[in-house]
């Protein structure tokens, strides 16, 4: 098992893999470096190999996938995430090595945020996806990670090896935040300085369309990991509409004894069986949500058990 793990998935990263390479290996010379490639044409995994990486390769494209393939080959007591784009300084990372090592934090998410990231980056619907996207996930989660979609991060063995990587493309980021909310990971934040890309590197991120696949994963998962809140909403609103058409039937009918919005009527009966049926459901999955929660601490537990074992 390695003591430090660098992680750094790369497609076409060329330009910049090198310095990532070399600034981290200067920050932390105890650590090995994993660059995987993402099916690059542009020898980014030769440079890599050459500024001393230890270089594999995931064919499945979408960054998702290659996460998946990192945390299933790689044991180490301490993961650092970081892009390839030369984004993230390398200077900070001791900081958040240190959170995982020493004070046992499950996940440090390196915070752009907080400092220069709306400064630096020139994309002005980043800046705002990032922003929606940290409110909503603190709102329906009740958290308060500052960065949700940063990939500068840093991990303990036991989130490596208990996180269900589902996602294929760059909502996976999102994907872990949840996770690390609803198995009560202990996460910690480290404000880190944010550079935009060097000229001539070319983000691999679409604005509208991974912003869409992130906003999905988000309703999927507070579907998943809060089922009573997502159908609960849902009852509530059906309730809500039967209630407002019902209401001028209830009063005609009290005055005159006549119903003469008979169809009206039969679709508010309808909206309040669906509004039950919701009810039903999501008291339904709380429960089997309930005992997969209890599950997961005993697989936690071993598999906390296992890392010890492995640093002895």
């Amino acid at each position: 098992m390695d003591k430090i793990a660098v992680l750094i998935p790369c497609y076409n990263e060329s330009k910049t893999i090198e310095k990532v390479v070399t600034d981290f290996r200067k920050q932390l010379p105890e650590a090995v470096i994993y660059v995987y490639d993402n099916n690059s044409t542009d020898g980014t995994d030769e440079i890599a190999r050459k500024a001393g990486a230890v270089v594999r390769y995931e064919f499945q494209q979408g960054k998702g996938n290659v996460i998946r393939r990192m945390f299933a080959e790689i044991d180490a007591q301490c993961y650092v995430m970081v892009d390839g784009d030369d984004t993230y300084p390398a200077d900070q990372v001791k900081q958040m090595v240190d959170k995982v090592l020493i004070n046992r934090a499950d996940m440090v998410v390196g915070d752009r945020l907080s400092s220069t990231y709306f400064e630096e980056n020139k994309r002005p619907f980043h800046n705002f996806g990032n922003s929606i996207v940290r409110a909503s996930i603190n709102a329906l989660f009740k958290n308060d990670i500052k960065d949700i979609m940063t990939g500068y991060r840093a991990f303990s063995y036991r989130f490596v090896k208990t996180f269900p990587v589902l996602s294929k493309g760059f909502e996976i980021e999102t994907e872990m935040s949840i996770h690390a909310i609803d198995k009560n990971m202990y996460v910690e934040n480290v404000v880190i300085e944010y550079r935009d890309r060097p000229q001539g590197s070319e983000s691999k991120l679409n604005t509208y369309s991974d912003g869409f696949k992130v906003i999905k994963t988000i309703i999927k998962l507070f579907r998943t990991y809060r089922p009573m809140g997502f159908f609960g909403l849902i009852s509530v609103i059906l309730f809500l509409l039967a209630m407002v058409f019902v209401i001028p039937v209830v009063v005609t009918y009290v005055k005159t004894g006549l119903v003469p919005n008979f169809p009206t009527l039969i679709v508010c009966g309808f909206a309040t069986i669906a509004a039950i049926q919701s009810l039903f459901a999501g008291l339904i999955l709380q429960t089997i949500y309930q005992k997969n929660r209890q599950d997961f601490e005993m697989v936690l537990y071993r598999v906390t058990k296992e890392g010890k074992c492995d640093e002895e």
